[in-house]
């Protein structure tokens, strides 16, 4: 890697984060998901081909690729005691797994689709990748593609398909990237906070502990995880609400959207859409792209706009 780029990381991240990120990124990618990943599914790149080649041959695979292009916009109401008045209708486009270098069909609808969304701020949940490992540029001219058309502030964190080694040409996208850090959004002289970890799933570098260092007690926080599964870890840290990805939906689903598998040790209740833990809401989005296959059965893809209400309020 060239060394300005490992400069950049340690400047953005702190040379531990940085150096330790790196480190077990090349761990993956040299034995290809042995240890903790070997018997990952998204690992097993025959098994891919093998699955396609099965819906081709049953002739579900055309149906199922063309429903990765249905995308919907979903709305979703949080409603929040103590949120400042000048944040009660705030809007948040959620847009998460766009997997931009796997499958093109997707990423050109969610382009006619967003001239059309309004919101206050974008927030990404991550894999902006295909695979686990390997080149990342067409994942990134995907992403700028997108980000064209994103005119509002865009934050993100990254997905256990993404690398770190991304985060410089995101940023140059004008994407602030979280990395276990937090953000305050400002409406005059209100104020709410945005915070965003590293991934949870694969390489466990998440920090909730630093990404709500700076956030004052009892004041409305609002995390990005790319996997819900730190759910737990998140509502006792004191966030009111928490967004994902990472699920897809299970992408793959029997009649009535059950999933056939989440990839993620969570309760199926969490799978997708809204649920509560504690006092935290939490929202798991079924993403824009699709993974290891590019179809999807019984499970659209979608976008989500949050909307935050002051609890008991009137709604519009």
């Amino acid at each position: 890697m060239q060394q300005d780029i490992v400069k950049k990381l340690e400047q953005r991240l702190g040379r531990v984060h940085a150096q330790q990120r790196l480190g077990l990124e090349k761990d993956h990618e040299d034995i290809l998901g042995h240890g903790i990943n070997f018997f990952h599914p998204e690992n097993w790149y025959s098994t891919h081909s093998i699955l396609q080649f099965a819906l081709k041959l049953t002739g579900l695979y055309w149906r199922g690729n063309k429903n990765t292009e249905r995308i919907q916009v979903r709305h979703n109401v949080i409603e929040l005691a103590g949120i400042p008045t000048l944040f009660d209708g705030y809007t948040m486009l959620h847009i998460t797994d766009l997997h931009a270098d796997m499958n093109p069909g997707p990423i050109q609808r969610l382009i006619e689709i967003l001239p059309n969304v309004a919101y206050d701020i974008c927030v990404m949940t991550g894999d902006f990748r295909g695979q686990t490992f390997g080149p990342f540029d067409a994942a990134l001219e995907g992403l700028a593609s997108v980000r064209k058309h994103l005119p509002m502030p865009v934050y993100a964190v990254l997905g256990n398909h993404d690398t770190i080694r991304m985060v410089p040409e995101i940023e140059a996208m004008g994407i602030r990237m979280l990395l276990n850090e937090s953000v305050t959004l400002v409406r005059r002289d209100q104020r709410i906070y945005l915070a965003g970890i590293d991934d949870a799933h694969y390489y466990r570098a998440d920090n909730i502990q630093k990404a709500a260092s700076s956030i004052p007690r009892d004041e409305i926080s609002i995390l990005l995880s790319h996997t819900p599964e730190v759910y737990r870890q998140a509502a006792h840290a004191g966030f009111r609400v928490m967004l994902s990805g990472h699920t897809h939906g299970g992408q793959i689903c029997l009649p009535g959207s059950i999933p056939i598998t989440l990839d993620s040790v969570l309760p199926r209740r969490m799978g997708a859409g809204s649920w509560r833990y504690g006092d935290m809401t939490g929202y798991t989005s079924v993403g824009v792209g699709s993974s290891i296959a590019p179809v999807r059965f019984n499970c659209l893809p979608e976008i989500t706009l949050h909307h935050l209400r002051k609890k008991n309020s009137i709604s519009a």
